[in-house]
């Protein structure tokens, strides 16, 4: 077996054997229905967060794709990683001589919400490595739903349904085209665009 053989086998072996982020298990809300479907009450999580465990299916597609096409477009194609990102990033942040692209995939990003770090150089390597982890032990749909279960939307709110609860008082079985802008605007910068008085101009001009 020549190096390369040898460092993929170790590569693979790591990838298999080390533990997954402790978080990925965290315990969901609690939800209490209505007899026709519709939500009652939700409970905080035992972490003290509204998180439910999301189904794609349940899930407007628009959206779906919507998130896709902003944040991940190769998002079924790579493996945790998109090389075409990261080169993209690296000439873009070269010639302006300030960082005005990330190439963090959607699987990356999962990583840094259920293992924040310091925003460096070496993270970058390790959530890297985690996201071939993610993508190692799990089907693409399952991290999408992961990522849609834990994504930030300030305060104590995490995840797409809890979200749309919170703003909307609906599931996000159906989203108008404002209620999808604003749901992805809110969790790239959550604490300044948590929907509040103070807030809404830079919630405005980010949805639109």
């Amino acid at each position: 077996m020549g190096l390369v053989g040898i460092s993929t086998c170790i590569l693979c072996l790591s990838l298999e054997l080390t533990p997954l982020p402790e978080r990925l298990n965290e315990s969901h809300s609690p939800m209490l229905f209505y007899n026709d479907g519709s939500v009652a009450h939700i409970h905080l999580a035992p972490d003290d967060r509204w998180r439910t465990k999301v189904t794609l299916s349940k899930i407007d597609p628009a959206y779906l794709d919507a998130l896709l096409s902003i944040e991940d477009e190769r998002f079924y194609w790579h493996t945790g990683f998109d090389p075409f990102s990261i080169v993209r990033a690296l000439i873009q942040n070269t010639f302006s001589g300030e960082v005005v692209s990330g190439a963090s995939t959607l699987t990356m990003q999962l990583v840094r919400i259920v293992e924040p770090r310091p925003r460096t150089y070496r993270s970058k390597i390790i959530e890297t490595w985690r996201a071939m982890q993610l993508e190692w032990h799990y089907s693409k749909s399952d991290i999408l739903a992961q990522y849609l279960s834990f994504i930030p939307f300030g305060r104590s709110i995490e995840g797409i349904e809890a979200a749309s609860l919170a703003f909307f008082g609906q599931l996000p079985t159906h989203l108008e085209a404002h209620q999808i802008a604003l749901l992805l605007a809110i969790p790239q910068n959550p604490n300044a665009r948590y929907p509040h008085p103070k807030n809404q101009q830079r919630l405005r001009d980010s949805r639109n």
